[in-house]
């Protein structure tokens, strides 16, 4: 579910960043801020990865190498989202929810349908729906810590954050339409 270091994270209670440490040192031997990183890390792998696998959607190229990374990041990222530390439902998790739903159905018409007829076009719907999820909590999270950013959108409803997160819905949307119509033209994607 994207790259979430958690939309609306508390950075008032420095007791919850103590208990997320703690956490994250007795569940995954490693620190939140190792954590963090590895979390970031994969969920930019999954970003570039996907794009990748968007072009080749888009180009009729199968490209099984770049999918399964893509796929197994952009998992990875939407499921360690859920082991930092949190008190209530935020909207990563409701992104990251979402996210693995796509990506079931992009598994699922990978590997059951074998992306066979009108399962092609489920799968670069579902995988461009996935890595547009991964992108705009990018985008939310460097909004929300990078302090440029943050200065001109600080609740993030200002016309900067509207504008990025709106020129990526617009993006994807436009790739995916295209990836979209590529694989409904029942044409298998080559090698």
């Amino acid at each position: 579910m994207g790259v979430f270091i958690i939309i609306g994270e508390p950075d008032a209670h420095e007791h919850s960043a103590t208990r997320a440490a703690q956490y994250m040192s007795m569940i995954l031997g490693m620190s939140l801020a190792n954590f963090t990183i590895l979390h970031v890390a994969v969920g930019l792998i999954g970003i570039g990865s996907g794009l990748v696998v968007l072009a080749g959607l888009i180009l009729r190229k199968r490209l099984d190498v770049w999918t399964n990374l893509f796929l197994a990041t952009t998992i990875a990222t939407s499921v360690t989202g859920f082991f930092f530390l949190f008190e209530r439902l935020l909207p990563s998790h409701i992104v990251g929810l979402l996210s693995l739903a796509v990506l079931g159905l992009a598994l699922f018409a990978r590997g059951a349908r074998h992306l066979e007829g009108p399962w092609l076009r489920a799968f670069a719907i579902s995988s461009c729906v996935a890595l547009y999820l991964n992108a705009f909590v990018l985008i939310a999270q460097l909004f929300n810590k990078v302090p440029a950013l943050k200065a001109m959108a600080p609740t993030q409803s200002e016309s900067p954050f509207v504008l990025a997160e709106g020129g990526l819905l617009l993006l994807f949307g436009t790739l995916g339409t295209i990836a979209a119509r590529k694989a409904a033209s029942k044409v298998a994607l080559t090698a």
